[in-house]
């Protein structure tokens, strides 16, 4: 939800210039973005207008004492000059007036609500308990660049680990430790990503270039994680899902990240230190994904026939076509694929 309201906050949007346009006027500002019932319970005095937002006409009514309210998409200013009354007994942090109302009524209504300050000339969103401090595009896209660039050196590494994997699968040499370590690169960079989003989302048209490259660099990774569970998930496991199992990895938290053990156990794997050198076969999910043109329900009844890479690897073409949804031609297109990747995969790992 927070990512969804700054992105309406962003630079570029007629709500992020009329805040703008307070800061730089100095008077400060207190709106609440949404109008029903409860906040309309909270409202003294003031008027009510209905009018279309616009910038300057926020930035107009924020001269006056008192609160802006828009409704729920910001469209419209429904009233102005609004004393809000919120209960006292709600729990706040803040010390000044203004903020401690704004965190009050958002908490009471669970309606965004903005402080402007004007001595901090700061702006500061308050959702429910949650409290941001909405940051100048220039200091968010210097964070955006040196979280994009640690992402780069990430992504540079889970890439060779994935390709030490694909190489170890065709060898049938892999070990748990081997799939874990792919799975906690996946899981890091997943959430680098995450927080490079937060920044994109709220840097609005700034954040154009940082998409783009957040974009590139994030290519095929999600599809990635969810290979690796349906490939690797443990046999006593396989009654869960895969969504289910790429949940318990996201909950893991970041200072356990770095605990092959904890990873290995979501997986289904034990959680001793000698586990994680015990032999393990994929079935063929990942490899699979990579052949073109090749649908997922056909892929889904490959593996479901011949239960494990190795033996889909050995599979002529005659063999191939007794799945369902193979016919001549595709079955020798998946010969064909199958027996480059794994010629390509084995060379690129000795060279």
């Amino acid at each position: 939800m927070l990512r969804s309201i700054l992105a309406t906050m962003a630079p570029g949007t007629a709500l992020r210039e009329g805040l703008d346009r307070i800061l730089r006027g100095r008077t400060g500002g207190l709106i609440v973005i949404g109008w029903n019932r409860s906040v309309e319970a909270l409202c003294t005095g003031g008027f009510p207008i209905d009018v279309e937002f616009s910038a300057t006409g926020l930035r107009e009514l924020c001269k006056m004492d008192g609160a802006v309210v828009l409704n729920a998409d910001g469209t419209r200013i429904m009233r102005a000059g609004v004393h809000l009354m919120p209960d006292a007994a709600v729990h706040t942090d803040e010390s000044g007036t203004r903020h401690r109302t704004a965190q009050r009524v958002a908490n009471q209504t669970g309606f965004p609500v903005i402080a402007v300050s004007q001595s901090m000339n700061a702006i500061t969103l308050y959702i429910r308990d949650d409290r941001h401090q909405l940051e100048h595009p220039t200091t968010l896209q210097d964070r955006a660049n040196q979280a994009l660039a640690t992402l780069e050196k990430y992504k540079f590494r889970l890439d060779e680990v994935a390709g030490t994997l694909s190489a170890l699968e065709i060898e049938d040499l892999v070990t748990v430790r081997d799939v874990v370590a792919v799975s906690q690169r996946l899981e890091m960079v997943t959430r680098i990503s995450q927080e490079i989003a937060g920044y994109v989302s709220e840097l609005g048209t700034d954040g154009r270039l940082s998409a783009l490259q957040l974009e590139e660099l994030m290519a095929g990774v999600i599809d990635e994680r969810a290979l690796i569970v349906r490939d690797y998930l443990s046999n006593g496991r396989r009654t869960r899902s895969a969504e289910s199992v790429l949940e318990q990895l996201e909950q893991i938290p970041s200072a356990e990240l770095i605990d092959l053990s904890a990873i290995s156990t979501v997986l289904g794997f034990s959680s001793s230190p000698d586990a994680l050198d015990e032999a393990v076969s994929p079935r063929g999910y990942r490899l699979l994904a990579r052949v073109p043109r090749l649908p997922a329900a056909v892929i889904d009844r490959l593996v479901d026939h011949f239960g494990s890479l190795q033996r889909l690897l050995a599979a002529s073409s005659d063999d191939l076509i007794e799945v369902e949804g193979v016919g001549e031609m595709r079955a020798r297109g998946i010969r064909e694929s199958l027996s480059r990747l794994a010629e390509t995969t084995i060379l690129e790992r000795h060279l």
